[in-house]
């Protein structure tokens, strides 16, 4: 795994996997490699009511109900379409269900405006049937017909990116359970139809900030149970998301460096103040164009810890964090950076008169930050 820049989550938590296959007797659905209960758990971390022995650590962070729907989703013959705010952890939470249940997360389609049926389907290797002719050898499958073929969970990420098209050839595949082939001859054992096997079915994701782009048919929602995963909201929550992430980072990278909690105070308050004056804005010139997740939380802490390891004093400072709050949500010039000097005069000055700690430097490191991008 250490040569792996980023490994899946089947990779990375593989020992705990096998330590919780090993120990499951619950029945399992299909061809599922764990069952309902323990997917559960290894998302959600164990309790000491569970009696185990050993510790299994908590991977995604939020409401214990959105994993229990989604897992019951995909016991069923529905596909699960995960819809929320960009940076809420969709695409972890699909990635570590189709980890728990089919041991492969990888099986993954990208939704774009330029992904097309092939990428859904199947496409053909050229070379091969210049050569044979067009065979199951010489197709190429598409994720998700992998998927299908395995019984495993197919994912389709930005699902709503994608053009009506591809969309409504998704609603054959959750319909019918099977790809037709035409290019192939029927024959004795239906060659030219790829079927699913139990255990099939897909996880997509949709970002609610992309409504309009490409709305869903009423055909393919009903095919969907939507589960909604809201910002999280929770300042202890959040602070668990933020440190969890950050450790995984400086374990990657080999980094001794600590990040003091009166700087992720900061920080986290930071955000909650961006947000609340976002929520009170009268138009969308008055916002950042950043969405403020937990996502760019975690960006923005990273950033500074880099740079503190890196460039700095090998150790993370106020100065460092507002600089790299600042770059990281200057999307718009001069609007954003306006908007972000406002709340470094009208918020952070007084809170550095009235509460010192980290924040007046906090307060000089944006300004300077500022002045540098302005």
């Amino acid at each position: 795994m250490s040569d792996l820049l980023r490994a899946p989550a089947e990779i990375k938590y593989a020992e705990e996997l096998d330590w919780l296959e090993s120990i499951d007797d619950s029945p399992k659905p299909f061809s599922w490699r764990l069952s309902p209960k323990m997917v559960r758990l290894f998302i959600l971390g164990s309790e000491r009511s569970d009696g185990l022995d050993r510790e299994v650590s908590q991977k995604w962070f939020g409401d214990r109900s959105f994993v229990e729907r989604s897992i019951v989703t995909l016991a069923s013959d529905r596909g699960l379409l995960l819809i929320g705010d960009p940076g809420t952890g969709k695409s972890w939470l699909a990635e570590l269900l189709s980890a728990a249940i089919s041991r492969n997360s990888t099986l993954v389609v990208q939704g774009t405006a330029g992904t097309t049926e092939d990428h859904i389907k199947y496409s053909w290797n050229v070379s091969m049937v210049i050569a044979k002719g067009q065979s199951r050898e010489s197709m190429i499958p598409s994720p998700i017909m992998t998927a299908m073929e395995a019984g495993s969970i197919g994912r389709f990420e930005e699902l709503t990116r994608s053009t009506s098209d591809v969309q409504d050839a998704l609603i054959s595949i959750l319909s019918e359970k099977y790809i037709s082939v035409p290019e192939l001859e029927s024959g004795a054992g239906d060659d030219n139809i790829v079927f699913a096997k139990p255990g099939f079915s897909i996880i997509a994701t949709a970002n609610s900030r992309d409504r309009g782009v490409n709305d869903l048919s009423s055909a393919l929602k009903r095919r969907f149970n939507f589960v909604r995963i809201p910002v999280v909201t929770n300042r202890k929550s959040e602070t668990e998301i933020v440190r969890f992430r950050t450790e995984e980072l400086l374990r990657r990278h080999a980094i001794d460096l600590d990040v003091p909690p009166n700087l992720l105070d900061v920080l986290l308050q930071s955000f909650a103040d961006l947000r609340a004056s976002a929520a009170a804005a009268g138009s969308d010139d008055e916002k950042l164009e950043s969405a403020l997740s937990t996502a760019e939380q975690i960006g923005v802490l990273e950033d500074a810890v880099l740079h503190s390891n890196f460039f700095g004093e090998r150790a993370l400072t106020a100065r460092a964090l507002a600089s790299s709050l600042v770059g990281s949500l200057t999307r718009r010039e001069p609007e954003d950076l306006a908007i972000l000097n406002k709340y470094l005069h009208g918020v952070v000055e007084p809170r550095s008169r009235e509460e010192g700690g980290s924040w007046p430097e906090f307060l000089e490191g944006g300004r300077d930050a500022i002045a540098t991008l302005s």
